[in-house]
């Protein structure tokens, strides 16, 4: 009964509008009271989901991404996507897709994503009379690329509570992000030559070689990451302080753009964004373990075991994605309190948590572009200004897309463990 009500509790206070972390942490001190347990115990979990040594790659990553966009990286990749495909069917809104994937390089979320590529990306839509829901919307599902492609916050949040290798993550995201960018190009052409949004640019080679030559060494931070990490010369974790030295040298050196003032407000934002992530992710560790106390792991277990036939794998997991897909719909960070409820079935089925990682962050990009939370289609309607609704309602061929995409991840496991495995072979 606690359960129930704590659960009740934090769903109500999350449709009325309270902050996350606030919900959350009501819902454990709610079930601390009602438990009859030790309240002392609430800030040694949250203390202690914030103290994984894995979780200080976040705050490097982060202030690379920080310092790349303030360095002018943004316009710079931009013009290198548009001469690379604005000669395809949509134009500009192939611009748009390929942006995300090189920017999921730099800032590895989807949110930072779009606060990075969409204030540039959708007025270039509008302007090329595409509508503003469907820009929006074509950026909101694009941003989810980030996720899979290294450095992935959601990679690390995963390592930090299940123990996974980082390293691994980071590779096995690769070829799904890669996948889900063809796949949304595909239907970007597809509804610009349907609705006569078909504006095309020509292709140059010059002009190519010209804009990849100015944005290069913005790509030096995902290069450091997969060479590093494949050659074994650092750890993540020295990976993020590579790409956060790296990018320093970048702004104020390569393109001379990043001056000690930026460099400040670099800091200042890192520390404030870090602060607000950490504390939410503490705090929703700490609601996953008051949930794990209350048995709801046992509970799930027992409910996958009847809902599964036999021993399918593909059959436990296609139950967990729909477990996670359901809980991100109101959870954002959902890694944090999900994945201490799904592990013990994960490990007791013999599921891949390399692969199991990879589907958590398609589930949880599909949340993103979900309601009622749906941070990232908020986020793309306020730049375009448009109604979230209709983005929403734009929005929904990319939402399927996403989901085959976590399909086929899901049948096809090689798709997230192959390429891991011939790194560390």
């Amino acid at each position: 009964m606690s359960l129930l009500i704590t659960l009740l509790a934090v769903v109500i206070l999350l449709l009325l509008g309270t902050p996350l972390v606030i919900s959350l942490a009501g819902g454990v001190a709610l079930f601390i009271l009602l438990d009859d347990g030790w309240m002392m115990q609430y800030p040694q979990q949250v203390t202690a989901g914030m103290g994984s040594f894995i979780l200080l790659a976040m705050p490097l990553f982060i202030f690379a991404g920080v310092v790349m966009n303030a360095s002018g990286i943004a316009e710079r990749i931009f013009a290198f996507a548009r001469s690379l495909v604005s000669f395809l069917p949509g134009g500009v809104g192939q611009v748009n897709v390929v942006s995300s994937l090189f920017f999921g390089g730099m800032v590895g979320t989807s949110v930072a994503d779009l606060a990075a590529s969409g204030s540039t990306i959708i007025p270039q839509m509008k302007k090329a009379r595409y509508p503003g829901s469907f820009s929006a919307a074509v950026s909101a599902s694009s941003s989810n690329i980030g996720p899979l492609i290294p450095p992935s916050s959601p990679m690390i949040l995963y390592a930090a509570v299940t123990g996974a290798s980082v390293s691994a993550l980071f590779v096995a995201g690769i070829i799904p992000g890669v996948i889900l960018t063809v796949l949304l190009m595909i239907l970007v052409g597809w509804k610009a030559h349907r609705n006569g949004w078909d504006q095309r640019s020509a292709f140059r080679i010059r002009e190519v070689l010209q804009t990849f030559v100015r944005a290069l060494p913005g790509f030096g931070v995902p290069l450091i990451i997969i060479v590093g990490l494949w050659l074994g010369i650092f750890t993540p974790t020295e990976s993020g302080a590579f790409a956060s030295v790296y990018a320093i040298i970048v702004g104020m050196l390569a393109y001379r753009t990043l001056k000690l003032s930026g460099l400040y407000k670099s800091l200042v934002t890192t520390a404030i964004l870090t602060g607000e992530v950490m504390l939410i992710v503490g705090v929703s560790v700490a609601f996953g373990a008051t949930l794990t106390m209350a048995g709801l792991p046992g509970m799930l277990t027992s409910m996958a075991e009847f809902l599964v036939p036999g021993d399918s794998q593909i059959g436990y997991l296609i139950v967990l994605s729909l477990i996670a897909i359901v809980a991100g719909l109101i959870f954002d960070p959902l890694i944090p309190v999900i994945m201490p409820l799904l592990l013990p079935t994960v490990l007791s089925v013999g599921i891949d948590p390399i692969h199991f990682g990879v589907i958590i962050v398609l589930t949880v990009v599909i949340g993103q572009i979900t309601p009622p939370v749906g941070m990232s289609l908020v986020v793309a309607a306020k730049i375009a200004k448009v109604d979230p609704w209709l983005v929403l309602k734009a929005n929904t061929p990319f939402l399927v897309t996403t989901i085959v995409v976590l399909g086929l991840v899901i049948m096809i496991p090689e798709l997230a463990t192959w390429l891991p495995g011939l790194i560390n072979d």
